[in-house]
């Protein structure tokens, strides 16, 4: 046999290599695709371009593959060696190299489909019933007066919002509530960890629910129903900051607030405490103004009050009228008080008689004590140092020259009389008199 028969092929015809690798690709294209596979993550990379590299494994088999920029900017997470992962794409035949590889055009984790189903019913069902209505959804209080925080005492999400706290609030107390945030116990653990925090006294103000990211799977705990209701019961605020800022669950919807990240959920709830202290001292300056304004407004009716003192006509008549009316008050106590003696001292000649005598002598000396405190009173003896009391025909003390008139009668009553004057002229304090005729 020569060696052309050896090399003949079926048909005659001998395949190019570039020619055979696009003839397999287009068999495995009419065959296969689109394809979807299930595997463990193998050996990825990213390259400056935005794509990505990277082999599907399992125990008895390997698969290159590619996912370009455009479907790996699609991501909601950044894969990475071992994740189990499903990717729906097309078979093909690299035919630079003659490999066989699967160009991945939507990645997600495995079991996210089963899951992701789940939690869309699940949302859809609370929705409808109301659960997540905006008009139920709270204002967060300016200044909470203690902080509830419900997490893992391991999580590094307790970490990030305790320092987040005591950098920018460190008066405000903070009670924690653990419980677990992910696995089998998680919701019933949350529920319990949020009812406590309900049943403090003295209750807490605002509640940070809080955990990392992680996959569908680690916050599947954030998606249960009865954790959800337990929420919406809260009698204060809750913020619930799970996951990264790509990641949902249902007690996002039901809280009053949802954070991107623990650290958000934290500083959504603790004001700087320069931004307070700056309050302040605003509010310092106005009352520092105000009270420099009504300390003006006093001097004012001060000098005000003063130049009223400043006239002697109208306080010697506001003085004369308050002694008539002193001594008025002091006639009728000296007569209920020589009432009053007149019966005590016959109570006591009944009932002292030994008593008698230094008891009189007592009342005595206070009556005429009273009488010459009366006597001191008396209007009379301020006529006496020369001044005079002007009344008009009906009896009225004349105080202002506006009372009179030409020609009206006065009675002037001195210390030792009254005499009877007629007026023949008026002149206001400062006019000078007219020189008679």
């Amino acid at each position: 046999m020569s060696d052309d028969g050896l090399f003949s092929a079926p048909g005659g015809r001998v395949w190019a290599v570039g020619a055979l690798c696009h003839a397999v690709g287009d068999a495995l294209e009419a065959r296969f695709n689109p394809v979807t596979v299930r595997g463990e993550i193998s050996g990825f990379t990213k390259a400056s371009s935005g794509h990505c590299y990277f082999s599907l494994k399992d125990e008895s088999g390997q698969l290159r593959s590619a996912m370009f920029r455009r479907a790996a900017s699609l991501l909601d997470f950044v894969p990475r060696d071992g994740d189990q992962v499903e990717v729906r794409g097309r078979l093909t035949v690299y035919e630079l190299r003659g490999d066989l590889q699967l160009v991945v055009e939507s990645l997600r984790r495995a079991g996210q489909g089963a899951l992701f189903d789940q939690f869309l019913q699940r949302k859809a069902k609370l929705e409808h019933e109301g659960l997540f209505d905006p008009a139920r959804k709270r204002p967060l209080p300016s200044m909470p007066r203690a902080i509830g925080l419900v997490t893992s005492t391991g999580a590094a999400a307790l970490h990030d919002v305790v320092t987040a706290l005591r950098r920018r609030v460190p008066h405000i107390p903070v009670v924690l509530s653990p419980a677990a945030v992910q696995g089998a116990n998680a919701p019933a653990e949350l529920v319990r960890a949020l009812q406590a925090l309900y049943a403090m006294q003295p209750p807490v103000d605002v509640i940070l629910m809080v955990r990392g990211g992680g996959s569908i799977e680690d916050l599947w705990a954030f998606n249960d129903e009865t954790l959800a209701r337990t929420i919406v019961q809260s009698p204060v605020p809750i913020i619930c900051g799970v996951g990264h800022e790509t990641d949902f669950t249902i007690a996002d919807f039901c809280a009053d607030l949802r954070a991107p990240t623990p650290t958000a959920a934290a500083e959504l709830v603790a004001a700087p405490q320069e931004l307070w202290l700056g309050a302040l001292g605003l509010i310092e300056e106005r009352l520092v103004g105000a009270v420099g304004s009504r300390i003006d407004v006093l001097d004012q009716r001060l000098d005000l009050a003063a130049g009223r003192l400043a006239r002697p006509s109208t306080l010697v008549a506001r003085q004369r009228l308050r002694l008539t009316y002193q001594a008025q008050r002091l006639h009728y106590a000296v007569l209920s008080k020589t009432q009053r003696a007149g019966e005590v001292q016959t109570r006591l000649r009944a009932d002292f008689p030994q008593q008698l005598k230094r008891s009189q002598a007592q009342r005595r000396e206070r009556l005429e004590r009273v009488a010459s405190r009366l006597r001191l009173l008396d209007p009379a003896l301020v006529l006496q140092r020369g001044y005079a009391w002007l009344t008009d025909t009906e009896g009225h003390a004349v105080t202002s020259v506006s009372q009179l008139h030409v020609e009206d009668a006065v009675e002037v009553r001195l210390a030792d009389g009254a005499v009877d004057l007629g007026v023949t002229g008026v002149r206001p304090t400062g006019t000078r008199p007219t020189p008679p005729s």
